[in-house]
């Protein structure tokens, strides 16, 4: 969720935000990105400039804050924060963590709205994961997601599939979807990889951007089933969750 800039996060330490969600998340790192000099600047300025104006040369200052066991980070930029699930469950467990960071950063540093909100779900389909090794691809994804896949020889030449599709949404938002077969050394194994982003570039105030998000991840259910074939689907457990 992106918010107009808020300098105070850049040049000083989050120590009020980190009180509010350390029970949670009580795991701290902090890294920098790294500017580069213009190209062309001489190999002696580059050095002085390096030495003596290390603040300057650096970038932006992100706070990543993990739980114990590090399947969830929050990420804290001056415009910006995130939430990352690695081992992503259901929305219903997402969200409420998602609900108490948003309600920390206004406690602590007010943001007037967001300007940019975004929801990512990447999924990668292991067919031997699932029982399905035997079953080709074609019987399992939609042709109108994996058309180069719709017969058994272009299944067993094919290395490597990348799409890259961008679909209006009728509240203004957007969805990136990037899919394809990923390469591996053992092409049987390869997974097919579902990577769809969901974004709204809208002013949107605070109180109405988990609503916004609830929309997307109810269309981001929709679009997934959209990509699978019912043999998949029901080999993946479905719940309502």
């Amino acid at each position: 969720m992106l918010f107009p800039p808020i300098l105070r996060i850049a040049t000083e330490l989050p120590a009020s935000f980190q009180e509010k969600i350390r029970a949670d998340y009580p795991l701290l790192n902090e890294r920098r990105d790294e500017t580069a000099l213009p190209a062309g600047v001489p190999p002696e300025l580059a050095k002085m400039l390096s030495e003596d104006l290390p603040t300057l040369l650096a970038g932006d200052r992100y706070f990543d804050f993990a739980s114990a066991d590090r399947a969830w980070i929050t990420t804290l930029n001056k415009d910006f924060i995130a939430l990352t699930a690695r081992q992503y469950l259901a929305w219903t467990d997402f969200r409420p963590r998602l609900e108490r960071l948003a309600t920390a950063l206004r406690e602590v540093y007010a943001p007037p709205f967001f300007i940019r909100l975004g929801l990512r779900y990447r999924n990668a389909i292991k067919r031997d994961a699932l029982g399905l090794a035997q079953v080709p691809w074609r019987q399992l994804l939609q042709p109108h997601i994996a058309a180069e896949l719709s017969s058994d020889v272009a299944e067993v030449q094919i290395r490597q599939i990348v799409s890259d599709v961008v679909i209006g949404l009728t509240d203004g938002g957007q969805v990136r979807i990037r899919h394809g077969l990923k390469r591996q050394e053992d092409p049987a194994k390869a997974p097919y990889v579902i990577d769809s982003d969901f974004s709204l570039a809208d002013q949107t105030e605070i109180p109405n951007a988990l609503v916004r998000l609830d929309n997307f991840n109810h269309e981001a259910g929709r679009l997934f089933r959209w990509c699978i074939g019912e043999q998949l689907h029901q080999a993946m457990g479905p719940t309502n969750a």
